[in-house]
């Protein structure tokens, strides 16, 4: 495909250029001041006019969660559906609407505790959505228990002598799911985030996207080694398709490969530039993202990768169920539904 946004060849486009302020809806944005969703929201809002398409060919459907609310503020088409259960609402409408770009909003309690289910076979049928997850390690619309990417020993109200739990990973998740494009990007860093959401956007198939969003009321500096100027250049790599994994405040350490095949970060001054890896996003095998995404400490948070992770083709499940009926029409001619339904596997309870 050489369309700049493949993945949205189908849906017609606008016929008059559009701008940030024509996606925003005429509702009041309620989020507690200083949440990291008012960047994301900011982003999303800008970025949007370069699709080049009618706001009513785009949907957002959301969860439940504080997230959730997005929908609202979207002066698009739009659903706020129930706790969990919108990648399977989304997947039924991507499947009957090919003409329309579709968009989950999700946050790491909705999409990984109830939801989790629904998120993981969207993921493997690789059904055309975008799917955004906001992360801030918290239940943040029910004030403040822990969530399932909460840190072990994280103390809320849910769990005043701290939580047993292993968190969840959303990024390994989704590669264990075989996810075709997966990402991580943070919601202070602006230009990251759109570059993620402009590579998103041009897939084919499901695109998690997993934010790291700041809940400033109940969870407030969750991410803060990943964004103080003294700190998150040692903390954080930025994965560059086809460029060495190099990071630090001066490109000091990067990743290796050890002879017994894992993955670590050295300093390069020890191994030498030919021993770094250069991430390869387009990898049919996602081992190295893989291993990439368990790099990162979930209580300092050093080694954290940010970036695309994993991008590579394969048929959405749209398409492939679309040239599946085609199929079966040149075979056998158009279905007749009244025989189906009065067929032998039909009965009459008396």
């Amino acid at each position: 495909m050489t369309d700049t946004y493949p993945a949205l060849s189908l849906v017609p486009k606008s016929e008059l250029p559009l701008s940030a302020k024509d996606f925003k809806s005429d509702q009041e944005v309620r989020w507690c001041p200083g949440c990291g969703d008012y960047s994301i929201l900011s982003n999303v809002q800008s970025f949007l006019p370069e699709l080049g398409l009618a706001r009513e060919n785009i949907v957002f459907i959301s969860g439940i969660g504080c997230s959730s609310r997005f929908p609202y503020y979207m002066n698009t088409f739009g659903m706020h559906s129930i706790h969990g259960r919108a990648p399977a609402i989304a997947t039924g409408l991507a499947i009957s609407r090919p003409d329309l770009s579709i968009w989950v909003i999700t946050g790491d309690g909705d999409a990984l505790s109830i939801g989790g289910n629904h998120l993981i076979h969207a993921l493997r049928r690789n059904v055309n959505l975008k799917i955004l997850l906001f992360n801030n390690r918290i239940y943040g619309l029910t004030k403040g228990q822990y969530s399932p990417t909460s840190e072990q020993g994280k103390i809320t109200k849910s769990t005043p002598e701290g939580s047993l739990d292993y968190a969840f990973n959303p990024v390994s998740l989704a590669l264990g799911a075989e996810a075709t494009f997966v990402a991580r990007t943070i919601d202070s860093d602006r230009k990251h985030m759109t570059e993620v959401l402009r590579q998103a956007a041009g897939h084919e198939g499901t695109a998690l996207v997993e934010i790291y969003q700041n809940c400033n009321i109940f969870n407030d500096g969750a991410w803060q080694p990943l964004k103080d100027n003294d700190s998150r250049d040692d903390a954080m790599m930025r994965l560059v398709h086809g460029e060495p994994i190099r990071f630090g405040a001066d490109n000091e350490k990067g990743v290796t490969r050890t002879a017994d095949g894992h993955i670590k970060v050295v300093p390069v001054a020890e191994v030498g530039e030919d021993a770094i890896i250069r991430h390869d996003a387009h990898a049919k095998d996602p081992g190295l993202a893989f291993a990439l995404s368990r790099l990162a400490n979930p209580r300092t948070l050093q080694n954290t990768p940010i970036g695309v992770f994993r991008d590579i083709e394969r048929p959405s499940y749209g398409r492939m169920a679309r040239q599946q009926i085609d199929d079966v029409i040149e075979k056998k001619g158009v279905g007749d539904l009244q025989s189906l339904l009065n067929g032998s596997d039909t009965w009459t309870v008396s």
